[in-house]
């Protein structure tokens, strides 16, 4: 691949995850409740985020930087969605409810763990 290419690559790698992350942006403001809230957070971190990451790994000096680049990508995209999951749940034990929804299968199990 030459450098043309590759920072061509990088850069619409870059561009593409600093768009990811302005629109979820937008859905933190605009969204009614925690839940999506903390959803469109998730999504600029794990999208935009190693978006910019894998970006900054092709145009990377040297294979170690780019390595480093990937693993914190993958740190990310692994831990990310696990400590919004513990957050969602969090924020549904003590008792915010979603404003829209239509099933709430959880709410059974919740209340059950309530009375123990």
């Amino acid at each position: 691949m030459g450098p043309g290419l590759r920072e061509a690559l990088a850069f619409l790698l870059m561009a593409g995850g600093a768009f990811f992350s302005f629109a979820s942006v937008i859905g933190i403001i605009r969204f009614p409740d925690v839940y999506t809230r903390i959803h469109s957070g998730t999504k600029a971190l794990t999208g935009g985020a190693t978006l910019i990451l894998l970006g900054a790994a092709l145009y990377a000096p040297s294979w170690q930087i780019a390595a480093k680049l990937f693993l914190i990508a993958g740190f990310l995209m692994a831990t990310n969605p696990i400590a919004s999951h513990a957050l969602s749940r969090a924020c549904y034990r003590h008792g915010m409810r979603p404003e829209v929804i239509f099933v709430d299968e959880y709410g059974p199990v919740a209340d059950e763990e309530a009375k123990k």
